[in-house]
């Protein structure tokens, strides 16, 4: 199966969820355009009142289909966007990707995955014991959060549903990723 985008989404808020779009138009450098994340520094509201003027290295939040056919088959109710997500991904081993991948989406988009997404007390509210669903174990027992991965923009565009997603490997030894 190729990797593709299966849904995308955005909202200007800071809501948990995400609204479904037609499309989202990637700004190079800021993010998902109209969406409330979007910028070059940080607009998570918990890292905003640690230091505001971080880099935003959480400029776009992906997730794999395969999670939430993963969360439906445990019993939890969960469609694309409602974690939270800018992009929905199919066919791709998003938490396997190292630190500095590079994809490439439609004609033109580009991001860069910058680390993983650290599952929040917000996703029990959102579903009662939905955080444990989205953690797991190594086989060698370390956590394994599942909850997806960031990434900024290194080329802008417009990405939509059904766009194909191709995958550049940086050069030299690749670094597993760790929470941003």
């Amino acid at each position: 199966m190729s990797a593709r985008v299966t849904a995308v989404h955005r909202d200007g808020g800071h809501h948990f969820s995400k609204r479904p779009a037609m499309f989202i138009r990637l700004l190079a450098g800021l993010g998902v355009e109209g969406d409330a994340h979007a910028g070059a520094t940080v607009k998570h509201r918990s890292r905003v009142a640690k230091d505001p003027n971080q880099p935003n290295l959480r400029q776009v939040h992906l997730i794999h289909s395969e999670l939430l056919t993963e969360l439906d088959t445990a019993g939890f109710d969960v469609a694309p966007g409602a974690l939270g997500e800018n992009i929905t991904t199919q066919g791709i081993d998003l938490l396997g990707l190292p630190e500095g991948a590079v994809l490439t989406l439609g004609a033109a988009a580009r991001l860069e995955i910058t680390g993983l997404r650290n599952p929040c007390v917000q996703i029990d509210r959102f579903r009662p014991g939905l955080m444990q669903a989205v953690l797991g174990r190594d086989a060698a027992g370390g956590l394994v959060r599942k909850s997806g991965v960031m990434a900024i923009v290194l080329a802008g565009g417009e990405v939509h549903p059904g766009d194909a997603i191709a995958v550049h490997l940086p050069d030299g030894p690749h670094r597993a990723l760790q929470v941003v």
